[in-house]
Order: C-alpha cells, then structure tokens, then sequence
C-alpha cells in the first residue's frame, strides 16, 4: 500500500500524468459520439468539450480521483497500470466531473 506521501509525490509523475491525460481525451472522444440518451449525456458533453479545451488540467483533477481510488495499490503497481486499465478507470470516474459546471 502506498503512503500518502508516496501518493503525493505521484501528482508530478509526468509519465502517468500523461497517461491520464490521454485516456481523458479518449474518454472525451468517446462521449462525443455516445448516445443521447446515455445517462448524464448533456453533463457528460460540456466535460468532454472542457476536456479538448484544456485536457492537463482535466488530467490533474483526474489523476487525484484515481490514485485516491487506488490507494491500496503500491506504487509500482499505480505508476505500471497498463494504459486500458487506466481508461478503465478514468471512464467510471468522468461522472463525479461530468456535473455541467
């Protein structure tokens, strides 16, 4: 498990940063093209455009969301993550952002 001064340090980790930012814009492409219908559509949507606008500071939000979410995982383990089970995980997060402010 990590410690949450090894969690700390692992907001300027560049690498997963910039994973997390990818798999945001990804997420993002994804609620472009989804169903109206889908839950939380029109929310989904201004966070998809917030993200094209300005993905890095979408990616840092993120990033705090899934290492609090992974804070039983150790680091090698968080800084591994393989970059499907980052999207994975960035997807089931966008709707704790996705609230249309």
């Amino acid at each position: 498990m990590a410690s949450y001064t090894e969690l700390r340090g692992l907001f300027s980790t560049d690498d997963l940063r910039n994973k997390i930012e990818v798999a945001c814009i990804v997420a993002a492409e994804a609620i472009r093209t989804e169903d109206v219908n889908t839950d939380n559509h029109a929310n989904r949507v201004v966070w998809a455009k917030t993200t094209f606008s300005n993905p890095r500071t979408i990616a840092e939000k993120m990033l705090m969301a899934l290492l609090a979410a992974n804070k039983d995982a150790d680091v090698a383990t968080i800084t591994g993550a393989s970059d499907a089970a980052i999207q994975t995980k960035v997807d089931a997060a966008v709707d704790v952002f996705a609230d249309g402010s």
